[in-house]
């Protein structure tokens, strides 16, 4: 089997924007598509079955195989929903792409609890909730594919997103063990950063600059880490705008003491501890295969 052609892939929060685009994209490739969507607004109030309806009834207009699902991702239950979804109506799941996300920005000094706690739910927890749930699938057919929504609002910080980015850059920590851990299963987990116009960003950023982000731009490579040919694993990738990039932690040369240091070696040694000219990308290394 080569693409996607006749694998069966669940994509969260698909009834607009990015999700929408990668479920469309996927089904015109083949793949046999679940549209999940709660249908509710950007901070996760409200919900309804429309927005799943809709995009699976553009996909099967033009000619692709879709069903709708409405749980949502931020319960267990939701998560089992949306992969038994997959199974009831194709026979099985060989991805998942876990875009669906929420906004509660606000600065940190104003951050409450509830605001933390529901970006992190949605993101983080509705992440692991489903990719849980297709994990033994995939365990027991060798094969599956995952990609995950991050941000460069995680990898960098942005104004605002505490909150958001925590739950971003969580997901990265995720997919780097489950690199690891699915390995010998041929199973791919990899994170894709979309700059993107979308109802998300829609009074966050300038029309001018919007314009030129469509989100068909992100939907390819998503579609190809999907896909059988893509070996990448444990990747992070930036994408948007038709510009794409790898992106990779990187480690200095740094210092190694032969005592425990004073504070005042520590000061002296540090110009070389965060000099980076001899930096190499670094690579955790497993110590289990269990």
């Amino acid at each position: 089997m080569t693409g996607v052609a006749g694998r069966r892939i669940v994509v969260t929060g698909a009834g607009g924007g990015l999700g929408r685009e990668y479920a469309k994209l996927l089904a015109r490739e083949g793949a046999k598509v679940v549209v999940n969507d709660l249908g509710g607004s950007r901070d996760g109030s409200g919900g309804g079955s429309a927005m799943a309806d809709a995009v699976v009834k553009e996909i099967q207009d033009e000619g692709g195989e879709a069903v709708a699902n409405y749980d949502s991702v931020a319960t267990p239950e939701g998560g089992q929903g949306v992969v038994q979804s997959c199974v009831d109506a194709f026979g099985g799941i060989d991805g998942v792409v876990n875009n669906a996300g929420i906004l509660r920005d606000v600065s940190f000094a104003k951050m409450d609890d509830a605001a933390w706690d529901a970006v992190l739910q949605v993101h983080l927890y509705g992440a692991y909730y489903v990719t849980h749930a297709a994990w033994p699938h995939f365990r027991e057919q060798k094969h599956g594919r995952i990609v995950v929504a991050t941000s460069t609002s995680g990898i960098y910080g942005n104004f605002g997103q505490a909150n958001y980015g925590a739950a971003k850059l969580g997901l990265v920590g995720m997919i780097n063990t489950l690199a690891l851990e699915g390995a010998k299963y041929n199973i791919n987990a990899n994170a894709v950063a979309p700059i993107a116009a979308t109802r998300m960003t829609e009074d966050i950023a300038p029309q001018e600059w919007l314009d030129k982000l469509p989100p068909e731009y992100v939907a390819p490579i998503v579609g190809y880490l999907m896909s059988d040919e893509s070996t990448d694993t444990g990747s992070v990738f930036i994408a948007g705008g038709g510009q794409v990039q790898r992106v990779a932690y990187f480690a200095s040369a740094g210092h190694t003491f032969s005592e425990v240091p004073t504070l005042a070696e520590v000061a002296d040694t540090w110009e070389q501890i965060v000099d980076m000219s001899q930096a190499k990308e670094g690579k955790q290394v497993s110590t289990s295969q269990s």
